[in-house]
């Protein structure tokens, strides 16, 4: 059986697979983890300590030792996002209620979902992307996704757009995991390429956990919104990122289509959000709904609407030369 290939064909699939699969259990047998206890019982709740493996293993994968030209490309898309990101997280606090949408057709939507959703990109699918559509400098622009990773920059902007209040040793405690991974990472190469090698086998196992903390008739009630969460990602945060590209970066604007996605990991920040400020315990299994769907379409439109944009763009430079050439 060829289990894996069948999941790598669904966008995001080794995370949405196993989080559908612990979403069940949890719908149809809330209870299981405790009536297995051990070892079962910690792999279905097990959500924030498997995180933490795997943040502190996604930081030490990461190089410090990156070209200029990476580190622009990447800084110019990375910073973007983020700042994309505050505004929303500014402007939906000021407009929407505190405990997010309660009904209507943008019933579950919070700031909680909008921040989450926008704030991370999908550093795979980007690399995939620009692969094929890109320079090598480009393809390697992921280089510093990995700093989005986690709920430390949900943090930092919900924290500096006045949405929540986290005290020093919570942000303290968000980072260190990634911190510590990152300084054995780079003082080792042999210690990155053990740790790195973690990054995507624990994914299934996070996803499943927090799977846990979902009742499929959230999934349900979220769809219609989660789509439409999808699509303003690629629109709001998009349109920012090709002109960053273009005019910062140095490139056409390929680069900033290719990263308006939101990243798998980004589901588990909702709960993760919530563990630390009980004031988001109620939106967060709506937000991770949500989110889930986000990166469901993110991962399907991305990929189309920026091959369509390149073979424009090129499209365009042939044209401008041939003009060149005559004149």
């Amino acid at each position: 059986m060829h289990i894996k290939r069948a999941i790598d064909k669904i966008p995001g699939g080794m995370m949405l697979a196993p989080l559908f699969i612990g979403a069940l259990c949890h719908t149809f047998s809330p209870d299981a983890g405790k009536y297995f206890g051990s070892f079962t019982n910690g792999l279905m709740s097990g959500t924030v300590p498997i995180l933490a493996v795997w943040f502190f293993c996604m930081g030490a994968s990461i190089k410090l030792s990156a070209t200029g030209a990476v580190l622009r490309k990447s800084g110019t898309l990375v910073v973007t996002k983020i700042a994309v990101a505050w505004v929303v997280a500014a402007v939906a606090a000021r407009v929407m209620p505190e405990n997010g949408v309660q009904a209507g057709i943008f019933a579950g939507l919070s700031t909680l979902a909008l921040v989450a959703a926008m704030d991370m990109t999908n550093g795979g699918l980007y690399a995939s992307i620009m692969h094929q559509y890109g320079s090598k400098e480009e393809t390697g622009a992921f280089v510093l996704m990995s700093l989005e990773s986690g709920p430390l920059m949900t943090m930092v902007i919900l924290g500096t757009a006045g949405i929540a209040s986290f005290e020093l040793h919570l942000f303290v405690g968000a980072v260190l995991p990634f911190l510590v991974g990152f300084a054995l990472g780079n003082l080792d190469p042999e210690l990155r390429d053990l740790f790195g090698k973690a990054v995507h086998a624990l994914i299934p196992f996070f996803a499943f956990a927090l799977g846990n903390t979902i009742d499929l008739s959230v999934i349900a009630q979220t769809g219609l919104p989660g789509v439409m969460l999808g699509i303003a990602v690629i629109i709001v945060t998009g349109i920012p990122l090709i002109l960053a590209d273009r005019f910062i970066g140095g490139g056409d604007g390929t680069a900033g289509i290719a990263a308006s996605s939101t990243a798998g990991a980004a589901v588990a920040t909702p709960v993760l959000i919530a563990e630390m400020i009980p004031q988001f315990k109620p939106m967060a299994p709506a937000a991770t709904a949500l989110v889930a769907t986000s990166v469901i379409v993110t991962s399907v439109l991305v990929p189309i609407i920026t091959a369509l944009y390149s073979k424009r763009v090129k499209r365009a430079h042939v044209v401008l030369d041939q003009r060149a050439a005559i004149k």
